[in-house]
C-alpha cells in the first residue's frame, strides 16, 4: 500500500518542510507555506542497488549530434527562439490573463504546416477551441484536439498519435494519479513538469506549456518549473493595447536578448517586422512635448515616440507619472535636470507616456525622455525629423548609448535627416550612414540649445 505523507511546500520556490514556517529559508519569502499531502510509493528492493548501464564519460566521447531547427511557420517566435524549434525541447509560456498565451499557441499549431501537433486543453472545450480556430484560419489539417486533464491519459494519447509537437494548455490544469493533492499545486505541477520533459527528452517530442502568472507578474507554480524547461518566454503587453512582446527570459539554445513584436487583431496575432513604423504617429503639425528616442531591446532597434507633459503643481507635492518607464529613474532624470540645468523641477507635475503602451528600461531613450521634457517646459516644439540617442549620467554627462551604430543605422533607414548623440562616439563611429547628420553633445546643457536651434532650422 502507498503512504500518505503530508508536507509543506514553499509556492514560490518548491521547497520542502515537514512543519510549517512563517519564512522560507530557501527564497526569504514570507507566509507561503500550504500543506499538502504526498503520496510514497514503496521502493523496491531491486532499485535500491543503484545498478545501471549508464556510466560517465569523457566530453570528447560524447557523440556529437546534429539537430534541424523546426520552422514554426511565424517569424517573430522563431527569432525569439533563435532560429526555430529545437526538437526534444520543452518550452513554457507565461503571461497574464487574456494576453493572448491560447491564441499564440493555438496559431502555432495551425500555421506549421509540415508538423502533426496535438493540442491538450484542460481549460476548454474542443468547440470553444475550434470556435478560435476558425477565426484564426484552419490551414492544418494535421493539428489534433484533446480536452483532458489526467497526464497519465495524456502521454498514452502521445505515444499513440506521436506528434511532433504538444501543446499543454495550462500546467496549472493538469494532474497526475501519484500524488494525492489538487491541480495547480506546487507538488502537481513539479511533477507534470518532470515527467512531460522526461518524455520530450526520451522521445525527441517539443513540448509548449503554457502557465499561469502571479499578482506580482511571475510564472505561478514553484521556482524549479523554470529549472526544469528548456526555454521560458514571457508574453508582455496591456489588455487596452493591441501590441503585445514575446520576450525570452531563459534559452538553452539560443541568446536571451531576442524580441518578438505582435499586434492583437480579430484574426489572430499577426507579426509585426518593423516596429518603429507603428511607434511613430505622423502630425499635420508639429507638437510640443513630443520627441522620438532610437532604442534598442535584444538585438533589435526601433524609434519609439517619447511623450512628456510639464505643466504647473496645483498642489504643494509635485505629481510623477511614467507609463512604460521606470518611474525612479524618471525622478531622477529630472534631479539632473534641476540641479545641472537650473530648472525649477520642483514646481512641476511630470507625466510620461510611450507610443503603443511598450514598457521600456533602455537607458539610451534618456535624451529623447529630457528632450520631450525640455520641450513641454518651454512649450516649443522640436524638430520631427530629429532622434535622440543617450544615457544620462548624475553629473549630466551625455554617455554612449549602447549599439549607437545600430540605432543610428535604423534612424538614417526611416529617413531621420538628424540623430543626436554622446560626444565619446566620435572616434567610434568610424563609417557614420550617409544622409544623416550626427550630432555629438557632451553635457545636458547642451541639449536645450541643439533642440530648438535644430526646431528653427
Amino acid at each position: 500500500m502507498a503512504k500518505l505523507k503530508k508536507s509543506f511546500f514553499c509556492r514560490n520556490c518548491g521547497y520542502e518542510s515537514t512543519k510549517w514556517v512563517g519564512r522560507c529559508p530557501a527564497c526569504g519569502e514570507w507566509n507561503t507555506f500550504v500543506e499538502e499531502v504526498v503520496t510514497k510509493e514503496p521502493t523496491h528492493p531491486a532499485h535500491r542497488s543503484g545498478r545501471s548501464d549508464n556510466r560517465p564519460i569523457p566530453v570528447r566521447e560524447i557523440e556529437h549530434q546534429n539537430f534541424t531547427r523546426i520552422d514554426l511557420g511565424n517569424g517573430e517566435v522563431n527569432r525569439v527562439l533563435g532560429g526555430g524549434l529545437v526538437p526534444g525541447s520543452i518550452i513554457l509560456l507565461g503571461g497574464e490573463p487574456g494576453i493572448g498565451k491560447s491564441t499564440l499557441s493555438l496559431q502555432l499549431a495551425l500555421k506549421a504546416t509540415d508538423l502533426k501537433t496535438l493540442y491538450v486543453s484542460g481549460e476548454e472545450s474542443p468547440h470553444q477551441i475550434k470556435m478560435r480556430a476558425e477565426r484564426i484560419g484552419i490551414s492544418n489539417d494535421s493539428c489534433l484536439v484533446y480536452s483532458e486533464t489526467n497526464l497519465e491519459n495524456i502521454l498514452t494519447q502521445i505515444s499513440q498519435q506521436t506528434p511532433d509537437l504538444v501543446i499543454i494548455d495550462s500546467i496549472q490544469t493538469i494532474h497526475t494519479d501519484t500524488i494525492d493533492s489538487s491541480p495547480g499545486s506546487v507538488s502537481q505541477i513539479r511533477e507534470c513538469a518532470a515527467l512531460l520533459q522526461k518524455y520530450a527528452k526520451q522521445n525527441r517530442t517539443s513540448i509548449v506549456i503554457i502557465g499561469h502568472i502571479t499578482k506580482d507578474g511571475i510564472i505561478a507554480g514553484p521556482k524549479i518549473l523554470e529549472h526544469i524547461v528548456d526555454v521560458v518566454l514571457q508574453f508582455e503587453g496591456d489588455n487596452n493595447n493591441v501590441y503585445r512582446i514575446l520576450r525570452s527570459i531563459k534559452n538553452r539554445f539560443g541568446a536571451t536578448f531576442e524580441i518578438g513584436v505582435f499586434e492583437m487583431k480579430y484574426e489572430g496575432l499577426i507579426e509585426v517586422s518593423n516596429p518603429s513604423e507603428i511607434l511613430l504617429s505622423h502630425y499635420d503639425e508639429p507638437l510640443n512635448g513630443i520627441a522620438v528616442g532610437a532604442a534598442v531591446d535584444g538585438a533589435r532597434s526601433y524609434l519609439i515616440e517619447t511623450q512628456a507633459l510639464v505643466s504647473t503643481a496645483a498642489y504643494g507635492t509635485p505629481q510623477r507619472s511614467a507609463t512604460g518607464f521606470d518611474s525612479r529613474r524618471l525622478n531622477m532624470l529630472l534631479a539632473v535636470l534641476e540641479k545641472r540645468v537650473g530648472l525649477k523641477m520642483y514646481q512641476k507635475d511630470v507625466f510620461l507616456n510611450f507610443a503603443g503602451g511598450f514598457k521600456i528600461n533602455d537607458t539610451g531613450l534618456d535624451a529623447g525622455i529630457i528632450a520631450a521634457i525640455l520641450s513641454s517646459y518651454f512649450d516649443r516644439p522640436l524638430d520631427p525629423k530629429c532622434c535622440y540617442a543617450g544615457e544620462v549620467g548624475l553629473s549630466g554627462e551625455i554617455r554612449p548609448a549602447t549599439r549607437s551604430e545600430q540605432r543610428i543605422s535604423e534612424a538614417a533607414r526611416l529617413g531621420f535627416h538628424r540623430i543626436v548623440v554622446s560626444g565619446y562616439l566620435r572616434k567610434t563611429l568610424p563609417n557614420p550612414p550617409k544622409g544623416i547628420e550626427i550630432v555629438y553633445i557632451n553635457k545636458l546643457d547642451e541639449l536645450a540649445r541643439i533642440l530648438f536651434r535644430s526646431a528653427e532650422s
